[in-house]
C-alpha cells in the first residue's frame, strides 16, 4: 500500500438489493487507490457484500425505505469497514458455524455469510446498541 495516511470515505445507501452493486463499486472504488492486492480487494468486497445483503434480509426484512450507512477507513496497516443499519439486531453467537460437507451434499443455497465473514476478514465485530442500531466492523489487515 501505498504511504498515506488515514483516509475515510462514506456511503449511505437506501435498505434494498439493487444498491448491492453500488455498494460494491463504493469499496472497490475507494480502495483501489491504495495499492492493496487484488485478492485482498477481492474478500472485502464479497465480505461487505455479505453484511449488507444480510441487513437487506433480515434486520429490515426487504423494507426498501430504510438506511444503510457504510464507512470504509483506510489505515497504514488495515482497512476498516463499519456497516451500521437500524433494524433487527441478531446474536452472532447464535449463528452456529455451517458444517461444510453436510451443506454441499445438501446443495445448500445461502446461509453462509456470517460464515464468510469471518473467513474473509481478519476481524468480525458486531455490536447492537440498546435495539436503536447495530455495527458490524469488518477489519482486513492489509501489510505485515
Amino acid at each position: 500500500m501505498e504511504n498515506t495516511k488515514q483516509k475515510t470515505f462514506e456511503l449511505s445507501v437506501r435498505s434494498t438489493t439493487e444498491e448491492l452493486s453500488a455498494i460494491r463499486d463504493f469499496i472497490r472504488q475507494s480502495i483501489s487507490p491504495a495499492g492493496i492486492t487484488d485478492e485482498a480487494m477481492d474478500k472485502i468486497i464479497l465480505a461487505v457484500d455479505e453484511a449488507s445483503t444480510n441487513v437487506v434480509k433480515h434486520a429490515y426484512h426487504y423494507a426498501k425505505d430504510k438506511e444503510i450507512k457504510i464507512q470504509l477507513e483506510l489505515k497504514s496497516e488495515s482497512c476498516v469497514v463499519t456497516i451500521t443499519d437500524f433494524g433487527d439486531s441478531f446474536d452472532p453467537n447464535e449463528i452456529p458455524q455451517p458444517n461444510m460437507k453436510q451443506y454441499l451434499e445438501e446443495k445448500r443455497v445461502g446461509g453462509l455469510g456470517l460464515y464468510l465473514m469471518r473467513t474473509l476478514m481478519d476481524e468480525v465485530q458486531y455490536t447492537s446498541y440498546d435495539g436503536k442500531y447495530n455495527k458490524l466492523v469488518l477489519i482486513k489487515k492489509i501489510s505485515a
